[in-house]
């Protein structure tokens, strides 16, 4: 994972810069369940992090990637006092972090729940969590629906996803991928590809490949109960549609048992 993020920092911020449904999702919880302390979980430079900080006055982050943590110390060096005093960000891995709190909200935001492959990974990342919630707290699950995953088609071909402009360097960069996806393992084998063409029109092709792993909402929920908790809601997408087939997303919010 660490390998992936330092090679496409450079790029993460400009190639998500105008997804906000997942914030207006957070927004919303928030305001319903109220205020707390609250942790993310690969906070990456800080997108969700630094906007419910605006909400919320104790805002932790943890990631393991330096690349992606240096911008998010930039941000932060460049974000008014307040804002300041109320964000701290750990450079660890999660599963040897020791925060020294317990929190009343707990994100595995944005496909974090991928980059943990194999079942002892998923249990102890699950058990460390557990003892650092409130007992009114809650932990949310943000993934893909993997049914449609395994139902599409598994060519391999390169696909372009998205392009966009580099605000540093005004370059334009395409986006491209290729996966191949195990249907025994679960794991998505996928290369994205960078093309940040320059003025001149030279091209520099960046390769990242990365590893996810995809879950189904059964055996989310055995992980869950195997370390304490209990789904409260599941949802199919950031305006809490219903988790049905078709959906988009895979949205669990777990409480204590």
């Amino acid at each position: 994972m660490a390998g992936f993020y330092a090679q496409i920092a450079r790029y993460y911020d400009a190639e998500h810069r105008d997804k906000s449904d997942d914030l207006a999702f957070y927004e919303r919880l928030i305001a319903a369940q109220g205020p707390g302390p609250l942790l993310e979980i690969g906070c990456g430079s800080g997108r969700v992090l630094f906007h419910l900080a605006q909400q919320l006055t104790v805002v932790e982050g943890v990631d393991s990637e330096e690349a992606m943590l240096a911008r998010a110390r930039r941000r932060l060096a460049h974000s008014p006092a307040e804002l300041q005093g109320r964000i701290r960000l750990h450079h660890a891995d999660v599963l040897q972090l020791e925060p020294g709190r317990r929190f009343r909200y707990l994100l595995l935001s944005y496909n974090c729940l991928m980059h943990f492959h194999s079942q002892d990974s998923q249990l102890a990342l699950l058990r460390r969590l557990r003892e650092w919630l409130l007992p009114e707290g809650l932990l949310v699950i943000d993934l893909p629906n993997a049914g449609e995953a395994f139902a599409s088609e598994d060519n391999e071909a390169l696909t372009l996803e998205r392009c966009f402009h580099d605000p540093e360097t005004g370059h334009l960069i395409m986006q491209q991928a290729s996966s191949r996806l195990d249907r025994a393992t679960q794991l998505m084998h996928t290369t994205w590809v960078y093309d940040e063409i320059d003025g001149d029109g030279a091209v520099r092709r960046t390769l990242a490949p990365v590893v996810f792993r995809h879950f189904f909402l059964s055996e989310l929920r055995l992980l869950l109960q195997l370390c304490g908790f209990r789904v409260e809601a599941c949802y199919g997408g950031y305006g809490q549609e219903p988790f049905e087939d078709g959906c988009e997303r895979l949205i669990v919010q777990a409480c204590p048992a």
